[in-house]
């Protein structure tokens, strides 16, 4: 006891602080965005373990089997690990990377100073707390075709700029994107590009004349080599969905339709935007044939279905809003975004929307909001060339229509007179589960006279 009290006496009093460290390390994990998407490919990495990063700041690239995506960051903090390399799979609900986040509002925190002898526990440890099972969800949001990638302290640059597309190439041709300089806007990489450094790599390099080459006898030209190459994330996407369509009993119906009353409203149209101004310098064809399909559907609504089941039995969900998918080929392959709810917009609202769509796929920023919840697709091969097509459904919906190359012909008129005229050729395609042929004939038939006599599609306009 005296050994005790003795010592307390010549000890001074120490105190310890009970603030605990805030900083965590967290997984951030790849979010869900929906459409049944479970695996996304790693395209760049803006960041390295070590760097620091800021709430919003871009953290990587991925491409899942409809688009383009970045990923930022919701924390500020450090970035500790990378848990894949570009071109890996990552899997949604798995980490990405572990953030090591500072809170910077605990340095506001003020620090309390508890004497040793009133300490009721001890303290816990200064190391890093491990946060196990952090569900923080990645941010998504479209690349932006005009951001740079910051370079980091050692002077390195992560991230080479460049379309997945073109990263396509490179891999290929098996080329290090990162030893081709880039000719676009911020230094990105273009195909030509990828092309010029193919060809100059393949070139002979030589110091001296070289001399003069005697006669040899011709060697046969040696024989390509087969080569396989792994499926780009849209061709898995195609792979896998035409493959689900295939189950489906498709039947094809064609028929032809006279364009030149639709022709003349059209320039009328364009004449008055060019006059006046307005949200769109000009309307294609497309919004009228969009439109005229939406006030179709008002009276065939069973062609804006789809077929589901529950408990085992086929059934029918009807679909009140229109959401008409437009097949477009892109650089990045086939996509089909849809234009949201058709009904409730003017053919102006359309054609702008239609714009949209058509630039973000060419730029591969189309997000997966645009992607998902399509109820009838329209596709337009007319571009191209070709008269009919045999569309395959969607096997989340019950028809398709495909647009072929309009063409002046001769027909008869009114007067059984030849004339010539505007025809376009479409095809329609439906599920011969739910689907009769006459109901799509008498569908086609409500379209074909909106397409060929405008003034009528008009009047239902809204």
């Amino acid at each position: 006891m005296f050994r005790l009290a003795r010592c307390r006496a010549i000890r001074p009093c120490r105190s310890f602080h009970t603030t605990r460290y805030l900083n965590a390390l967290r997984p951030f994990l790849l979010a869900d965005i929906g459409e049944g998407i479970k695996e996304c490919e790693v395209i760049q990495w803006f960041v390295e373990p070590g760097a620091k990063i800021e709430e919003f700041d871009p953290i990587c690239e991925v491409q899942s089997d409809k688009a383009s995506v970045e990923i930022t960051s919701r924390f500020d903090g450090v970035i500790k690990k990378l848990y894949y390399e570009p071109g890996q799979m990552a899997h949604v609900g798995k980490p990405l990377v572990d953030i090591d986040v500072n809170d910077d509002s605990a340095a506001a925190a003020q620090e309390q100073e508890v004497p040793v002898e009133e300490a009721t526990k001890p303290a816990k440890s200064a190391t890093e707390e491990k946060i196990e099972s952090v569900a923080e969800q990645a941010e998504f949001k479209p690349k932006s075709s005009e951001e740079t990638v910051a370079a980091h302290q050692n002077g390195t640059t992560l991230a080479t700029l460049a379309t997945p597309a073109v990263r396509r190439i490179c891999r290929e041709l098996n080329i290090d994107i990162a030893s081709v300089k880039g000719t676009g806007k911020d230094g990105r990489v273009m195909k030509e590009d990828v092309l010029n450094f193919s060809k100059a790599a393949e070139a002979p390099v030589s110091s001296e004349p070289a001399p003069s080459a005697q006669p040899t006898p011709s060697a046969a030209p040696p024989s390509a080599e087969e080569k396989i190459m792994p499926l780009t994330p849209i061709q898995k996407q195609m792979f896998k969905t035409m493959t689900n369509s295939l189950s489906i009993p498709h039947f094809l119906y064609t028929d032809e339709v006279n364009m030149d009353r639709l022709i003349q409203l059209r320039k009328a149209i364009n004449d008055d935007l060019k006059a006046q101004g307005g949200p769109v310098a000009k309307v294609s064809f497309m919004p009228f044939f969009i439109k005229a399909l939406s006030l179709s559907l008002n009276k065939y609504p069973i062609l804006n279905s789809r077929v589901t089941f529950q408990d085992g039995k086929p059934m029918l969900l009807h679909r009140p809003v229109h959401n008409i998918g437009i097949a477009m080929d892109t650089p990045q392959g086939l996509i089909v975004p849809n234009i949201k709810d058709v009904a409730s917009k003017s053919l102006i609202e359309v054609a702008g929307e239609l714009q949209r769509l058509q630039q973000l796929g060419a730029q591969g920023k189309l997000g997966p909001a645009d992607l998902k919840g399509g109820t009838i697709t329209l596709s337009n091969i007319g571009n191209v060339g070709g008269a009919y097509v045999a569309p395959v459904i969607v096997d989340s919906e019950v028809a398709i229509v495909g647009l072929g190359k309009s063409k002046v012909l001769p027909r008869y008129d009114e007067e059984m007179n030849v004339v010539p005229q505007t025809i376009l050729n479409t095809s329609w395609s439906g599920d011969h589960r739910v689907v009769d042929g006459m109901t799509m004939a008498r569908m086609v038939d409500q379209w074909k006279r909106y397409v060929e006599h405008p003034e009528k599609m008009l009047v239902q306009l809204r």
